[in-house]
């Protein structure tokens, strides 16, 4: 069969249970390659139903990752951008939502010539050719592709049966497999069990996929006699078996996997075309060396709604970890839920920075009004991101003139909305897709904080969000001092606030985080924490 293109696939399952890490452990190996100086997408396959994740809960979920071009998608696209240094477009996420749509809607349109449309070969041909479309549309050396989910989920069979198929059609030499597991270490028996990635093993080869790499997952470092155990039961080559055991940060995960030559390993095995000894990660060992700092430390407070669950900030803790590592510190974050009666003092007085997260809804909002009041009494740094902004503009105009202001998405009988509904937005009731998304330019005014910090006065950001700052409000709340320091370029829209006579208050309707990268912080988060810093010496 003639191969289709000339793009080399790496694709990652996983195994034993799920949240292994197989996000990371592909970011990682994408990293890796890059260092070869090779050119590196990525994808991730999420086989629920759902479209997209944006009406996923973060409790369950945790956060939704915004792309350049607007699609919100799986939080693992943020650790693929953030360690490849990419931009990916919304193509890369792929859900069994967007392929049964897709296919049922070119059987609606006659597309199949009166074919009965089944799984195989319909499905899993769709899947492939949505792989395929990520690897043409910029000649990519090679791509990653990531499955969601476990080895043996119902859900997950239609996409290993059109990943093997991959694999024939393009060629063994030009698709390998890693199958990521978990050794777990139970403590009654004293000793490590491979039995789960034993059958985890044999089941991924029930369907005809024999993985080429297995990465052990551990909380501790498992020894080369087990890991060669782990070879010789699942008939794979024992310098193929690499255990990645729980680090003190995500962005060690490259530097272990190239220890164990992970990355000749795949030159090898899919034929990569590079030169000898050209993987560079000596500026990727320098980043982690400045984000395991330990001394100065600064405290920095996340005031949100869904703070018992990390990941649902997932985005803004690297980001913050990368500016404070930029300027030499260690940031000790801290995540305190804002869905309370009263968020008084006494809760807030430990944290050198408040960050107001975003957010939908209207639980937790008063909580962070609070804690606005509170930095703004106590000259703390405050940033506030897209419901964070809205916050900030409430809090300001209730302190002047404005008792009760507030934000329109919490009821039609708001008497002083001052963030509003987006016009076009008002008609439309179906809630997937309905939002500002993706990057919008915005210009930034010479003379204030923000420009300090960007220092340009075009730039582009991340949106994601249906309500804006009311601009019938917006001549009076300047009168009053409040600082507009971005807008869009046509001046319309209210992109990003200070608040006066503050040392550091800065809102903005986007999300920075998205942008944030460890060998390029963001620079409103650099400059976030540069004032953390100031502030936590006085």
């Amino acid at each position: 069969m003639e191969r289709i293109n000339l793009t080399k696939y790496i694709i990652i399952t996983g195994g034993v249970v799920s949240s292994i890490g197989k996000g990371i452990t592909s970011a990682s190996m994408g990293r890796i390659l890059r260092s070869y100086g090779l050119k590196v997408s990525a994808i991730k396959i999420d086989p629920y139903l759902n479209w997209d994740s944006g009406t996923l809960n973060p409790y369950q979920h945790g956060e939704v990752y915004v792309t350049h071009d607007g699609m919100e998608t799986d939080l693992d696209l943020g650790h693929y951008e953030r360690f490849l240094d990419v931009e990916l477009d919304g193509m890369a996420n792929i859900t069994t939502g967007k392929v049964y749509e897709s296919v049922i809607a070119k059987e609606r349109e006659g597309g199949y010539l009166g074919e009965c449309v089944q799984v195989i070969p319909h499905i899993t041909n769709r899947i492939k050719e949505m792989i395929r479309a990520n690897s043409e549309s910029a000649d990519y050396d090679v791509v990653l592709v990531e499955l969601g989910g476990t080895v043996g989920d119902i859900e997950s069979q239609p996409f290993l049966e059109a990943l093997r198929q991959l694999r024939n059609e393009e060629g063994r030499e030009n698709v390998m497999f890693v199958h990521v597991t978990f050794i777990p270490y139970l403590n009654a028996a004293g000793e490590f069990k491979t039995k789960p990635t034993q059958h985890s093993t044999k089941e991924l080869r029930s369907v005809g996929i024999n993985p080429d790499v297995i990465v052990c997952r551990s909380q501790v470092h498992i020894d080369d006699a087990l890991l060669g155990k782990v070879a010789h039961f699942c008939d794979v080559d024992v310098n193929a078996v690499v255990n990645t055991p729980d680090a003190g940060t995500i962005y060690e995960v490259p530097l272990v996997l190239e220890d164990r030559n992970i990355g000749e390993l795949i030159v090898n095995r899919i034929g990569l075309d590079v030169e000898a000894d050209t993987s560079k990660l000596d500026e990727w060992r320098e980043i982690v060396k400045s984000l395991k700092i330990t001394d100065p430390q600064v405290t920095i407070g996340i005031v949100g709604k869904y703070v018992e669950l990390e990941d649902s900030y997932i985005s803004i803790r690297e980001s913050l970890l990368h500016a404070a590592a930029s300027i030499g510190v260690k940031a000790n974050i801290k995540y305190l839920s804002s869905d309370v009666e009263e968020l008084d003092g006494d809760a807030l007085k430990e944290f050198d920075g408040i960050l107001i997260p975003g957010g939908f809804g209207e639980r937790g909002f008063e909580g962070k009004l609070d804690a606005i009041d509170y930095a703004i009494e106590n000259d703390v740094p405050l940033f506030g991101i897209c419901l964070g902004m809205q916050s900030m503009v409430t809090q300001f105009a209730r302190r002047n003139g404005y008792p009760e202001a507030n934000s329109s998405e919490f009821g039609d009988d708001i008497v002083d909305p001052v963030i509003d509904m987006m016009e076009e937005q008002k008609k439309i009731k179906n809630m997937g897709g309905t939002m500002r998304l993706g990057s919008y330019d915005c210009k930034i005014i010479e003379g204030t904080k923000t420009y300090e910090a960007y220092g340009e006065i075009d730039i582009e950001e991340r949106h994601r969000h249906r309500y804006e700052f009311n601009n019938d409000y917006r001549d009076d709340l300047q009168e009053k001092g409040l600082i507009i320091s971005g807008t869009s370029p046509d001046d319309f829209l209210v992109e990003i606030i200070e608040l006066p006579n503050h040392p550091w208050a800065i809102g903005c309707q986007f999300h920075p985080e998205f942008k944030s990268r460890p060998n390029r912080p963001h620079p409103l988060f650099k400059a976030f924490l540069e004032a953390i810093y100031e502030y936590s010496k006085n």
